[in-house]
């Protein structure tokens, strides 16, 4: 399912136009986004949790030429699933309301 996809089944299942759907999801997302980029944990209860983990610097090998390198120390964001999700993914039940 991609974004397309899932504006249309939100707005198959709600009273919202596609376009108010869309406008929606954006906003969730930049909202999401801007928690995640002033480094807050963003928590939405019963699905999951969105954070900034720090990514320790490694070593790598460049591909082309065998060469090790040094992949520097970053931030990346992650997801940690709710247990609703990890019932309904892990065990294949339905999700209920």
């Amino acid at each position: 399912m991609n974004k397309r996809d899932l504006i249309v089944e939100l707005s198959q299942r709600s009273d919202l136009t596609q376009s108010e759907v869309r406008e929606v999801l954006e906003l969730l997302f930049a909202v999401i986004t801007e928690g995640l980029g002033k480094k807050e944990k963003v928590i939405i209860s019963g699905f999951g949790s969105f954070q900034v983990k720090p990514r320790a610097a490694r070593i790598g090998v460049n591909p082309k030429n065998k060469e090790k390198i040094t992949i520097p120390a970053t931030q990346v964001p992650t997801f940690k699933p709710g247990k609703k999700l990890k019932e309904v993914v892990c065990e294949g039940n339905e999700l209920s309301s």
